[in-house]
């Protein structure tokens, strides 16, 4: 019989050692090591391992043919457009987010669907009993559905039940971190035992053809608990994202084997539960306040999907050695690049300023084609010069200044003409790729510098208190001599 080996495991990232430290060397979480058997039960001796020979299996061609369907909608639309057109089947799927963020009334509402539709749906939660399951589905109005309930932990005993009977089609797991298997001998939670459950419901479905979800918990700083091998066993990972304050809730594709990755699927926390939002460019600009400086519509792309989304900027003097630097729902070094382009080639000179950057409405924007949307809002915030109410912004900023297309151009006009806009500001070498139904004025700029000067010359005009001054020598917080901060070899 193998003797019991005993080590010091990370549950942050799954890392092994000797001896028990109090840093973790390979992610430099602090205080994260604990003590786990890593042998497990099911340790086979060296000699006994050597003598065992292969088993032969069939290999298949490609034009093989299923007689099911390759997919199962889930009856939501837009969770079938981040899995890519619904739930493959055998697939295992990650969904993690936030405590109360909204998973499982999420994963509630869809195997209410699918059970409606028909299919056997089970239902296991580890953390929650079933008359707590039974309540959230009497609050959302699906207690009628024929979902299969249970509360258990233990993977063995789950593995056995399911595999009575007719196979589940869905299978929801809720949550990973409370399952637990006889294999290894360490506490529910621990990484071994997440990944030594993962891996035995893993099997289930790739044998069975059921499609598993497994809820999975956030660390502190967002990323899924447990050890990062159980993304990578997993064919999706997705994240529910969202703030409380707020009621929009995004679910986004981090990994799809079946799918994109950039696609996003909109809902709204209501009281009866989630609503899907087919149309999120029209939530996220419900709000506007219009007629304001330093606030910008950018016309981006979330997969095939376009979304208009508004960029507020403040641009307000600092009192610090140091200028502040803060950004909400975009990268802050992309910040940093345009600032330094505005700068450098457009005499913009924002080293006594602070600067807020925020995208409303909590969504999070990652592609290039934001930056001349960003660049209008902070010029217009500098100058308080308002920005035309009826104009959306996309292109990317280069480090020389120029401005360079982007992908779907016309998939963004039209978006913005059906919203009701009337013009748009794009890069003039995209001008081609825009078609001529979208409707709109178009107005190109080749570099930056044209785009400050048109805003620039918004600026409010000068008092007659302060009409006779010299512009270069006022102050750091005057609004009205914006225009003159625009020339070249002046502070």
């Amino acid at each position: 019989m193998a003797k019991s080996s005993l080590s010091f495991v990370c549950q942050n990232c799954g890392a092994a050692y000797n001896r028990w430290q109090g840093k973790c060397e390979s992610c430099g979480e602090w205080n994260t090591l604990a003590e786990e058997d890593t042998t497990g039960a099911t340790t086979i001796p060296v000699s006994a391992r050597s003598k065992r020979k292969g088993r032969l299996f069939n290999l298949e061609s490609l034009t093989g043919k299923s007689a099911d369907a390759p997919r199962i909608p889930s009856g939501m639309a837009e969770l079938d457009r981040v899995t890519g057109g619904g739930f493959v089947r055998g697939s295992v799927l990650l969904i993690g987010g936030d405590p109360g963020i909204g998973k499982s009334t999420l994963l509630t509402q869809a195997t209410s669907l699918m059970a409606r539709a028909g299919h056997r749906v089970v239902y296991i939660s580890g953390e929650e009993a079933v008359a707590q399951v039974r309540l959230r589905a009497e609050r959302l109005g699906l207690s009628d559905a024929s979902v299969q309930l249970a509360s258990e932990t233990s993977v063995e005993d789950i593995v056995a039940t399911l595999s009575e009977g007719a196979v589940p089609r869905l299978i929801v797991i809720d949550s990973i971190q409370t399952m637990w298997t006889d294999t290894v001998e360490s506490a529910p939670g621990t990484v071994t035992q997440v990944r030594a459950s993962a891996q035995a419901l893993i099997r289930f479905a790739k044998k069975s053809g059921a499609t598993i979800i497994l809820v999975g918990h956030v660390t502190k700083d967002g990323q899924i608990a447990g050890p990062r091998v159980v993304e990578h066993m997993v064919d999706a990972v997705m994240s529910f994202e969202g703030e409380g304050s707020q009621q929009f809730r995004i679910l986004r594709a981090v990994k799809n084997r079946f799918g994109p990755t950039d696609e996003i699927g909109v809902f709204e926390m209501t009281g009866l539960g989630l609503r899907e939002v087919s149309n999120p460019s029209e939530l996220f600009l419900s709000d506007r306040d219009l007629g304001s400086p330093g606030t910008a519509v950018f016309a981006g792309m979330e997969g095939t999907r376009p979304v208009l989304v508004e960029l507020q900027a403040l641009v307000a003097p600092t009192t610090l050695g140091t200028p502040r630097r803060a950004v909400v729902g975009w990268d802050s070094n992309r910040l940093s690049m345009v600032l330094a382009v505005l700068e450098a080639h457009c005499g913009v000179k924002l080293s006594g300023y602070d600067v807020y950057f925020n995208v409303a409405g909590g969504l999070r924007i990652n592609e290039p084609a934001a930056d001349l949307a960003a660049a209008a809002a902070l010029v217009s915030s500098l100058c308080n010069a308002p920005l035309p109410t009826d104009a959306v912004y996309f292109g990317e900023i280069s480090l020389s200044g120029a401005v360079r297309p982007v992908a779907q151009t016309s998939a963004r006009l039209k978006e913005a003409a059906k919203l009701g806009f009337a013009r748009a500001v794009l890069p003039e070498s995209a001008r081609g790729d825009a078609g001529g139904d979208a409707g709109l004025t178009l107005g190109s700029v080749g570099g930056l510098t044209t785009l400050v000067a048109d805003i620039a010359a918004r600026g409010v005009k000068p008092t007659r208190e302060n009409a006779g001054r010299d512009n270069s020598k006022s102050t750091a917080g005057d609004k009205n001599t914006a225009p003159a901060r625009f020339k070249r070899g002046e502070g």
